[in-house]
Order: structure tokens, then sequence, then C-alpha cells
């Protein structure tokens, strides 16, 4: 195989795509297929996981092209809120509370309009096909203003709240979290059971949280349980502060778990916060918003500090009857890794957990692939125990539209006329008691906003565009989220599901561990694309299947590439001695291939209907490499050369279609060779301006019999079998043999005998029983 500059053939490409506006969307001239396009966190540059994910995309989108469709596939980037606060900071080596808010806005924004035309060039190098025309950021003005204005529609609805409540805090970046933003992480602990003493008597308790022992205010026992039932009504002393709480009689509290006793507090988890409502227990509230304790003596320590300090204290005053290590599954913030906190803070809720049967309803409305990926979304209501907490206390985030009077209690909300809107910077006068309201300095979550992209990417051609949308891709890991929350949005607002199908898309593993760069186990796609072309990445992401994480192999690369070479090489192969030939009369043998070609045709149409872009692509390479290049473009060689201008003609003719067939077939998933073969031999006689514009494949037209595939697979039978015996007799694949045949072969293959003898070698075809002779 000759080498080819894959780099030159990109650049030339995207600079003719760019150009020629290859992705425009028009909605006036076409049936509209709708993308909800995934917006890429700006992180700084694409990684491997987006490589794949958005290659797995891009398939889709060019193949609906290809069927005659107008493809609304915008382009957003998300730059909204605490990722890219984090990412300015190491950037610009600063921290953001050392700014006013309004300069930590205005050093974030400066900044994203620096970087980000190179985050979003590393998407077209990979060929994604987006109209970046159609861009839009989770941040800029637009977008600020629509979720702002869909805030207030929710407010107005009774759907958004405001209270005073233990809120998911972390304590790392201090703000509250929502329970999908939480993570279920392994840990190790130590289990210790404390003497809680009930005047005399000794009430053993298990914890791995003593730290909270300030923070309790009852001890639940099960009515059941024979062990503790004496002590129900009773008081127990808190051990280290002395302090006494009540013993109460409640099932939570499980005979088998621990000691069957349960300490309560304010507050170790959600258990905790249904316990202090359930019984009207007065909260004592001992962790501060920066992780620290503050209940004397332990004021000022971070709660590992202080675990540590207070189990010295036990051991010295005898107070611990056993210890042992355990690992337990905790609740973590899924961008600190940190163990979260239930703290009262007042924060803003969207309310869903009254909505759970319906949003299953509306799961149920569309189409998941793979299927069992909405068993997922199901099961993610089914564990809800939180409304959506979507306020934060960041700087950088759209902020939450209203002020708050303090005086009468009444909530200010921004006209529409004023959004977007910063409250901080804006007074706002009570209209009932007329005093000064306090502005809100919370800001929505991003999630708030990025499930709004449906309505934010047709604003973008003024709303034209109708949910629900034709597809949603995205990966796995964000049902609960971005998928989750955008079918709770549409079903507010709009009162539609937000798309008609959705697919899945799985990780990028590295010996089955998920690469990230604190593991350093994370493959640049930039450095992949460098060394073996964009199409070489493509290919590899379209071996692994939809809603499967699939693990980084070179070799699918390194195949990958071989394909490139391969059809590129063939395809000049070909054209150096084809003449176009519009129709012709077929002979056997090529009716036989196009009847071949007919079948992947019809099985890559449906894949590709199915979003099984991989089955597509395995059957497509399959045929060019098996049908097409080791035995077709052998068998019709001679007739290429030597034949009558019949035969050459229909060669010809099969030669031109079935090569166009599979290049357009390949062309969602290796773009660029397949434009650089389509503009080099192609459209001067097709018309189409690119390979993404013409029409995909139709089945040809052709007669079919039931023998069709007996034939054609009887004659690939002899001719491996012909090919391996030269190979055992060490003989060149040109030399000439005696071939016999049964009967049998000789009435199925009786038109194809002409090219069996000349792709063989064969100086006679005898009759009698099959044998290979060397002359």
């Amino acid at each position: 195989m000759l080498p080819i500059d894959t780099k030159k053939i990109e650049k030339h490409w995207l600079d003719y795509w760019e150009k020629e506006r290859i992705y425009a969307f028009d909605k006036n001239s076409k049936p509209v297929f709708s993308i909800d396009t995934p917006p890429p966190t700006v992180s700084g540059e694409m990684h491997i996981g987006h490589a794949y994910s958005y290659s797995q995309q891009d398939f889709i989108a060019r193949y609906k092209r290809m069927q005659g469709f107008s493809v609304f596939y915008p382009f957003g980037t998300d730059d909204n809120g605490l990722p890219t606060e984090k990412l300015i900071q190491k950037i610009k080596n600063v921290k953001s509370k050392d700014f006013s808010r309004q300069e930590f806005i205005e050093l974030c924004l400066k900044t994203l309009k620096e970087i980000t035309p190179a985050f979003i060039q590393d998407w077209k190098n990979i060929g994604v096909s987006c109209d970046y025309n159609l861009y839009y950021s989770t941040i800029n003005d637009n977008s600020r203003k629509m979720s702002q204005k869909m805030f207030l529609e929710l407010y107005k609805q009774g759907l958004v709240y405001k209270t005073d409540f233990p809120t998911i805090w972390d304590t790392e970046f201090q703000t509250p979290v929502a329970q999908a933003e939480l993570e279920d992480r392994e840990k190790e602990s130590l289990f210790t059971t404390i003497k809680f003493h009930v005047q005399e008597k000794i009430l053993p308790i298990a914890t791995t949280r003593p730290e909270l022992l300030g923070a309790c205010l009852a001890i639940f026992v099960n009515p059941e349980d024979k062990r503790y039932k004496h002590f129900i009504g009773k008081k127990a002393t808190v051990p280290i502060f002395n302090n006494l709480v009540p013993i109460l009689a409640d099932a939570h509290a499980e005979m088998e778990k621990g000691t069957g006793a349960l300490m309560i507090c304010s507050y170790g988890d959600k258990q905790d916060v249904e316990a202090v409502k359930k019984h009207k227990l007065t909260p004592r509230v001992i962790i501060t918003k920066e992780g620290k304790i503050n209940a004397h003596p332990y004021e000022g320590l971070y709660i590992k500090e202080a675990r540590a300090k207070i189990l010295e204290d036990l051991q010295n005053q005898n107070l611990i009857i056993k210890q042992e290590k355990i690992k337990h599954v905790t609740n973590v913030y899924e961008k600190s890794g940190r163990e979260i906190e239930f703290l009262p803070t007042e924060q803003w809720f969207i309310k869903i957990l009254d909505k759970k049967s319906v949003l299953l309803k509306q799961g149920k409305k569309i189409n998941w692939y793979p299927k069992h990926m909405q068993k997922r979304y199901e099961n993610w209501i089914h564990g809800l125990e939180w409304d959506w907490s979507i306020s934060r206390e960041r700087h950088f985030g759209i902020p939450i539209p209203v002020w708050h009077c303090r005086s009468c209690n009444h909530i200010i909300l921004a006209k529409e006329s004023e959004l977007p809107i910063d409250p901080v910077q804006k007074e706002k006068i009570c209209d009932k008691c007329k005093m000064k309201a306090e502005p809100e300095t919370k800001v929505l979550d991003t999630w708030a906003t990025s499930s709004l992209t449906p309505q934010i990417a047709s604003s973008l051609v003024n709303n034209k565009i109708k949910l629900p949308y034709s597809l949603r891709p995205q990966a796995h890991d964000i049902i609960r989220t971005w998928a989750f929350y955008t079918i709770v949005r549409s079903l507010y607002h709009e009162k539609k599901i937000p798309w008609k199908d959705t697919i899945i898309s799985g990780f990028v593993t590295l010996e089955g561990q998920k690469m990230s760069k604190s593991k350093g186990n994370g493959i640049k796609p930039q450095t992949i694309m460098e060394e073996f072309s964009a199409d070489a990445l493509r290919y590899a992401a379209a071996s692994s299947k939809l809603g499967e994480d699939s693990d980084y192999q070179e070799k699918d690369i390194i195949t990958g590439k071989k394909f490139v070479t391969k059809i590129l090489n063939a395809t000049n192969f070909v054209f150096m001695n084809l003449k176009y030939q519009k129709q012709a009369k077929l002979h056997e043998t090529d009716r036989l291939l196009l009847q071949q070609l007919n079948q992947i045709i019809d099985s890559a149409t449906e894949s590709f209907n199915s979003y099984n872009y991989s089955k597509a692509k395995l059957d497509t390479e399959s045929f060019f490499w098996k049908t097409f290049a080791d035995n077709y473009l052998e068998i019709v060689k001679n007739r290429v050369y030597n034949g009558t201008k019949e035969e050459k003609e229909s060669a010809f003719y099969t030669l031109y279609q079935s090569l166009l067939a599979i290049t357009k077939m390949m062309a969602p998933i290796t773009p660029f060779i397949a434009e650089e073969i389509y503009q080099q031999h192609f459209k001067k006689h097709e018309k189409a301006k690119s390979i993404h514009l013409s029409k995909w494949p139709d089945e040809f037209k052709i007669k079919k019999t039931k023998e069709d595939g007996k034939v054609w697979n009887r004659m690939i039978e002899l001719i491996s079998s012909v090919r391996q015996a030269k190979s055992e007799a060490q003989k060149s694949m040109k030399a000439e043999i005696i071939l016999t045949l049964p009967k049998s072969d000789h009435k199925l293959l009786v038109k194809l005998i002409n090219d069996i003898k000349a792709v063989t070698g064969a100086k006679t075809i005898e009759e009698g029983e099959f044998k290979i002779e060397f002359t």
C-alpha cells in the first residue's frame, strides 16, 4: 500500500466544507432531522471520550444528510458554572474569592472569548459536521436571558420555591449540590461502638461519624427490640458533651444493623433530616459551610481532624466498646470527591418529587437506544428523595433574577424586559412595603440552563425547530442529569417530550479503567489524529457499540488507518483503467456482485436507521475487503484488460457503481477519505458538490434469482481453494492449472466459467471429481 498524506487531505477538505458551507442548515428545502447537540464543557481541549461520542453522533448526522434531510446540528459549549471557574482560576493562576463577583465574571467571559475558538477547532478537526454558524454558549446573553425567563415562568407556575432546609452541601467548593451530582464511592472507615449512659446502664451505639456527637439530638430504638424496650422514654447522656437526649421508639432503627440503636444528629444523612422533621426535634448544627466544627472544645477543627481528636478523647475516657475497620459506600460530590454534608441553608428548588409518575410516562414516550438505558432513567426517578436543588453559592453562573424583601417577605421578580440581569447590579424597592429589597446573590445550577438546550438551540433559527427534536445523543453517566432534567423542563414549559429518540454512548476506558488526567492514563485524541488520521480515530469509535464502555485499543486505530490507505489505493487502481459507463448490459458475475452489494446496502441502511453504526461499518468494510478488494477486483481484471466491448462496459459500470456505493456507505464513518475519493473520481459524473450531500445508495434494480447467493458463494469457494492449493504448493498465483469440477458445479457456474478460468489460471475446466492439477 502506498502511504498517503492524510494531514494534507484533512486540511483541504475542512477548508472546503467551511468555505462551501456544506453543513449549513436550511429548513425550507428538505424535511428536518434535528439533533439536540451535547455542549461540551470548556475544559481546555477535547478528550478521548469526546472524540468517540461526538464521532458516533456525527455518523448519524452525516447519514441523515445523505438520506435527504436538512440536518439541524448546531454547536454549543457549556461554559457556565463551577468547571469554568476552576479552569479560569487555573489558567490565570487566581482565586475567585480574591475578586468581586463582577470582576471575576468579566475575567471569565474575557478568558472564554480567548480560548473557545481553539477548543472548538478540535471538534472541527475530527470531522464533526455541525453548522458552526449556529453556535450557542450556555453563558452568553441569549442563554442567560432564556434561562432566567424560564426560571420566572416556573416560579409563576408554583414549580419553583425557596426554603431554608438541610441542603446537600459540598464543603470544598462551599456550594449546595443536587442529588444528581452525587456519586457513590467506597471508602474505608472506622466503625466505632461508643458507650452512651442511661443512668447507670450502658446503651451501645455504633457510628462512623463520631464528630457528630455534639449534634446528637435523640436516640432511636426499634419498638420491637427487646434489648432496648426498657430505655424508651428515658434520656441518654451523650459522651464527651454530656448533654441529655431523649430515647425514642422508631422503626427506622434496624435491629440487625450495628448495635440496633441509632444516633440522630443534625445532620449526618438524609434519614437524620427526615427524623428531625418527623419528631420535631430542635436542630443543633455544628458543621460550618467550610467543613469545620463549631462545638466546644473542637472549634475550628476540620471534620477529619475533629473525628480523630474525638476518638482519642473517647479512648482516653474509656468510652469505646470496640472498633473495626469497614468499607462502606458514601455519597460524594462528583466534582470534589469529598463526602457531602447536610447543612441548613436558604436555597431554591424545582418541584419534581410529586411528578414522578408523569416523568416516568414521559420517559416511555421516548425511544431509547439501547433500550435497556430507559431502565437507568426509571431507576433514577424511583430513587429520588429530594426536589431539584437549583441554586449555587458561586461567582460565575446565571444569576437568579429575583429580590427578597426581608421586611414583608415578598419576592420581587425581574421583568422580562430587564433580562438578562444580575440583581446585585440593580436596586429594587419592594412594591408592597416600599422598603429596599435584598438582591439574590445565588446563581443557577449549570444543569438548570443545560436542561434548556433544545430551546436555546432553536432560538438560533428564530424558534423554527419545535419539540420534540429527532435525536438527543449523550453519555450514560448523565442520564440522571442532562436527560432527566431536559425531560423535566420540556414537560413543565411545553408539555412535550424533548426528543423522539435518544442514543446513549459509553465511556472510553484503558485496560478497563476510566481515563482521567488525575490517574495519568489519558490518551489525547489530538496525538492520535496527528499520527494516524482523524478517519482512523473515527473508524475506531465506530467499532464500539451504543451504551457500552469500550476499551481503547491502538490496534483499532491501526486497522482504521489500513482501511483508509486500502480504499484510496484500490480506487486509484480501479480508475487507472476505468472508462465511465453510465449503464451497461450486465455480465453474470457483475450482476451477482451487485446483488451481493444490494444486501449490504439494505443491511447498512437498516443499521443506520436504528443507530447501529457499528454494524453498518462492520458489514460495509467486510464487503469492501473480502468481496470487492480480495475477490471481485481479481475476478474482473481480465475482462477489464482483455474483454469484449460489452464485457468491458459491464465491468466498468459495476466497478464504478460498487466503489461509489462503498465510499458513500463509509462516508459517515471516514468522511475525509470519502470526500477525497469522491472529488477526485466521482464528482464530475455525480454533480453533488460533496459526497456528504450526495444521495445514500439505493439498491440496484437488477434481476434476482433464488440461487444467486449459492452461485456466488460456490465461485468464491473455488477461487479460495485454488489459491490455497497454489500457496501450499509454493506456486505463483499466476501458475496455470487444470481444474476439474463435478457436473453440478458446471451446471451451477455455467455463466461464470470464463471469469473462473481467468482468475484461477485454469487452462481448462473439465468435468469429473473435484481436482486441481498443475500443468
